[in-house]
């Protein structure tokens, strides 16, 4: 058990409030960011595997390549049934005249496409964006110009385009802002390279060329050769914008972009609730604990808010009140103890003054011996009260590092009769065991302690029993408890004392007592370990059937073993 001295030195040892305020400071933030970060963070990992939509963008401009392929498959068709001619020497050509407004009439559905044709030599033979004006001079029209976006839809394409840029690629046939030769509406691949493989290879597919040009075109151009009896007379270069692949990606974006703001809205609410519900509980706890810990307020400590939650905190919280209450009670208990122990050293140390101071005036040699006697007794008496006070305030501490472990009960009554029967004279009396017929009675406690209890009990008992009485030493299961008994047949306990026989320093002997022999902290001390081991110890008159006390009975109840 604490003194009086620990609890100052706890006082002393607390830390100051600056300090504390500091702590919680520090606690809110990092708290609440690690919620936000558990919370956000699969909406992060979501967001980057949906924003990377490479497969998805890819089928789209592989669904766009494979309609300007057919389309040009269907214009280079057309001119080498349409617009070729044989030469003196029998070799098919590429006619302008012919190419040109049927390459024209061909686009016409078409308006954001532009056709070209381009002989075996590079030459270009016809392209469908050259008009005539009414002067009959050329004049080439350029593609409709991009479609105009607003600032936010331009820079969520931008942030994309660079988030993109910095994940892998696997289609080669991407080639996304391939350089500033690459990046205008003229730019054409090597069409001589071209028709050479083409007319090697004819089973071979001329791969697509899609890029984005300075002004944000997606723009795609596919080659496919113009041949007439599977001779290769020129090639067909159609290039279109992929206005729909821009739409449709953009239309996926912003769903996704949506879902996430919602879900990290979301987020940021739950996560701030959580941080209600939880920071600030944890809190408010941590200021009760100060309090606690600075001794301000006996009741109410815990706010009551916190109390009536049924949940975890509500746990912790009632945890904390109940800490509170039994911190308070501990050191009430100490006040009381310090001050008994006061009372009762005092009057011992009266006594011995008294009999100095009057030993120093007398001269007779047997008043003095007489008032050495006296002083002898109170020296013995002190020397005992100080050993059961040192006896009482080890027990909780003992206690409270000591394991307890079952402990059968049966074979500690036997081995005390045992040992009474063997030490016991002529007029003292007699152990009897009354126990049932069961092999165990099994406790959960402390053996050493227990002992402590029983010789205690057998001690008051004995005092307290005439000449050659008899003492029963008795056991019995109920329930959950094991009650250890202990009766004698002296004269009982005065009704009014039944429950002050366990206070500190209460002293109720026999007559013809010497003075003085027992300091009153034995049942004391007793309960104390009893109440230590979640166990109750009373005490009871025995009386027989017309009412007349014949003895006193004490009982002790444990909480039963659970035997394996």
């Amino acid at each position: 058990m604490p003194d009086g001295g620990n609890a100052a030195s706890m006082t002393a040892s607390r830390p100051p409030a600056r300090r504390r305020r500091r702590l919680r400071l520090r606690l809110v933030p990092p708290l609440l960011r690690r919620i936000l970060l558990v919370n956000a963070m699969p909406l992060v990992l979501l967001l980057a595997s949906l924003l990377y939509l490479d497969q998805y963008q890819d089928g789209l401009l592989m669904a766009e390549v494979g309609t300007l392929r057919e389309q040009a498959r269907i214009y280079a068709g057309a001119l080498g049934e349409t617009a070729v001619r044989d030469d003196k020497a029998g070799h098919p050509f590429l006619v302008p005249d012919l190419a040109r407004p049927l390459l024209r009439r061909l686009t016409e559905p078409t308006p954001s496409a532009q056709a070209k044709v381009y002989a075996p030599d590079g030459a270009l033979v016809a392209d469908s964006r050259v008009r005539q004006d009414k002067a009959g001079k050329e004049v080439t029209e350029p593609l409709p110009p991009a479609a105009e976006q607003g600032p936010l839809l331009f820079l969520i394409g931008r942030v994309y385009d660079w988030v993109q840029a910095l994940l892998p690629h696997q289609n080669p046939n991407v080639l996304l802002n391939p350089g500033p030769s690459a990046g205008g509406t003229n730019w054409q691949p090597d069409v001589k390279e071209e028709v050479r493989l083409a007319g090697s290879n004819q089973s071979r597919e001329m791969p697509p060329y899609i890029r984005r040009t300075e002004d944000n075109r997606l723009l795609i151009t596919v080659a496919e050769p113009v041949q007439r009896d599977r001779i290769t007379i020129g090639i067909v270069l159609l290039t279109r914008e992929a206005r729909e692949v821009d739409s449709s990606l953009l239309a996926v974006r912003l769903s996704i972009l949506g879902l996430f703001a919602l879900a990290l809205g979301l987020t940021v609410m739950l996560s701030s609730y959580l941080s209600q519900t939880i920071a600030r509980p944890i809190l408010r706890l941590a200021a009760a604990a100060d309090r606690m810990r600075e001794g301000r307020g006996r009741t109410g400590v815990v706010p009551a808010p916190l109390l009536r939650r049924r949940d975890e905190i509500g746990e912790l919280a009632e945890a904390l009140s109940e800490s509170a209450r039994a911190l308070w009670d501990r050191m009430d208990a100490i006040e009381r103890f310090a001050a008994d122990v006061a009372h009762e050293i005092k009057n011992p140390l009266s006594s011995i003054r008294s009999a100095i101071e009057t030993l120093r005036l007398i001269e007779d040699p047997e008043k003095r011996r007489h008032l050495l006697a006296i002083i002898t007794e109170d020296v013995g008496r002190l020397d005992r009260l100080i050993s059961d006070i040192s006896d009482s305030s080890r027990v909780d501490a003992e206690l409270s590092r000591a394991a307890t472990e079952p402990v059968d009960v049966i074979p500690i009554l036997k081995t005390l009769a045992e040992i009474n029967e063997a030490t016991r004279g002529e007029t003292d009396p007699r152990f009897e065991l009354v126990l049932p017929p069961v092999e165990r009675l099994v406790v959960q406690a402390v053996e050493s302690r227990l002992v402590q209890v029983l010789r205690n009990l057998i001690g008051n008992a004995t005092s307290f029993s005439p000449p050659a009485g008899r003492i029963w030493l008795g056991a019995r299961a109920t329930g959950g408890m094991i009650e250890i008994s202990v009766e004698d047949e002296g004269p009982g306990i005065p009704e009014a004392r039944l429950e002050h026989i366990f206070d500190r320093f209460y002293s109720e002997r026999p007559r013809g007592e010497h003075f003085g022999q027992h300091s009153g902290l034995g049942l004391s001390i007793s309960r104390q370990i009893v109440e230590a081991l979640r166990g109750r110890i009373v005490a009871e008159n025995r009386r027989d059937a017309s009412g007349t006390t014949i003895g006193a009975r004490f009982i002790v109840s444990l909480p039963r073993a659970a035997e394996s």
